[in-house]
């Protein structure tokens, strides 16, 4: 007799054999499903690079100096009696800002007025005695040694007088100076002193300062080494010399905003300075509106070349290779990846100034870099925005003084 249950398990493995079969049968009777379709190559935004004229500049830190200051000093002592200015204003030339006492000069102008006229008088007698013993001694009237007496007598008091007239004339002139008067035209300081302050000749501080600001000067510091680079790159032709006279200066203040006159480079300083290895140029501005005060700080953009057929790269569209190098990818004429590897001088508006490594014409790609690799066929579309064409200016970044 067979076990109880074992028929039971023989039935449900038979069935469960029948049901697999029936499975795989209708699986290989169905249709065959199809491999997917391949990828379509990486889409990117290419520009093509062209060449263009581009003025090279260079970007330095400066201060404005005032074109002309005069420091106010009273050339006599005395109590100061008057201030006759407006602390801040615009004066002119001559015109009168302190008045010193003038009473103790006037007296000794007085003084030296009227030892001039007894001079004059002596000399009236000494003149007539000197003529009288010229005749007398051709008669031999007189002796020698009287007329020798008599002429010196005119010749002293010829003498005293012109010692007179000079002590009449310092006195004159020292009256004139107890009115202190603008030796500049300009702007004036804060007052020094105040009305009842005592001052004396060469006063060890300034009365006041005045200062001329409309021309206003600007010392910027240049490296040596950028100038030498500079100078070498036109010697080899590379860049076309702009001319000091005829390089012009634009200019921006601390805070990055610009500043609306344009200056002109007035000349470059004969000595670098041992400890910072720079060298010291001056650029005049025009002004008229007095947006500029003497010591402040400011940046100078001062052209100094131009390149006739320069390459700009964005700046999105450079990388930086193993070795640190500057690089771009490109898609040539089959639309595969191509790098290349950049020499670049300086940044320009958001581009990098390239030296070499690319040529006028070809396709740099700016989008879609993370998604390619050298020798990867891609799909090139023109890059949205419009590229950035040579610059008018070119700036190397810029040093701290």
């Amino acid at each position: 007799m067979e076990p109880i249950g074992s028929t039971g398990n023989l039935k449900l493995i038979l069935l469960a054999m029948a049901s697999a079969a029936m499975l795989a049968c209708l699986d290989g009777c169905g249709p065959r499903k199809s491999a997917p379709p391949p990828m379509p190559p990486p889409e990117v935004s290419i520009i093509s690079v062209k060449t263009g004229k581009v003025v090279l500049a260079t970007e330095m830190p400066g201060r404005t100096i005032a074109c002309l200051v005069a420091e106010v000093r009273p050339q006599v002592g005395g109590i100061v009696q008057k201030r006759l200015f407006e602390e801040g204003a615009q004066i002119k030339e001559g015109d009168l800002l302190y008045k010193i006492d003038p009473s103790t000069y006037q007296a000794l102008y007085d003084r030296a007025k009227a030892e001039l006229a007894k001079a004059e008088a002596r000399i009236i007698s000494v003149n007539s005695k000197y003529e009288r013993h010229k005749v007398l001694i051709e008669s031999k009237a007189i002796s020698q040694q009287e007329f020798d007496n008599t002429k010196s007598e005119f010749l002293t008091a010829e003498a005293d007088i012109l010692s007179c007239k000079a002590a009449v004339e310092t006195a004159r002139i020292n009256l004139e100076d107890t009115s202190v008067v603008a030796p500049i035209s300009g702007r004036i300081g804060k007052s020094h002193v105040t009305v009842g302050a005592l001052v004396t000749a060469n006063h060890l501080m300034p009365l006041s300062i005045i200062q001329q600001i409309d021309p206003i000067f600007v010392d910027v510091t240049q490296s040596s080494a950028d100038f030498l680079r500079l100078k070498r790159s036109i010697l080899e032709g590379l860049v076309k010399s702009n001319g000091e006279k005829e390089a012009k200066v634009k200019l921006s203040f601390e805070d990055g905003s610009p500043y609306s006159q344009t200056g002109k480079l007035q000349f470059r300083d004969v000595s670098v300075d041992q400890s910072t290895g720079s060298y010291v140029l001056r650029i005049v501005f025009p002004n008229p509106d007095s947006s500029l005060l003497p010591g402040m700080y400011v940046r100078a953009m001062v052209e100094e070349g131009i390149i006739e057929d320069a390459l700009l790269v964005p700046h999105q569209a450079v990388t930086r290779n193993m070795r640190g190098e500057p690089a771009v990818m490109i898609a040539d004429a089959s639309d595969k990846v191509a790098i290349r590897t950049l020499v670049i001088d300086r940044s320009i508006d958001g581009n990098w100034l390239v030296k070499s490594g690319l040529k006028a014409g070809e396709r740099v790609i700016i989008e879609g870099i993370q998604r390619i690799r050298p020798g990867m066929q891609v799909k090139v579309v023109p890059f949205d925005s419009k590229p950035a064409a040579p610059a008018a200016t070119a700036s190397e970044p810029a040093k701290k003084d």
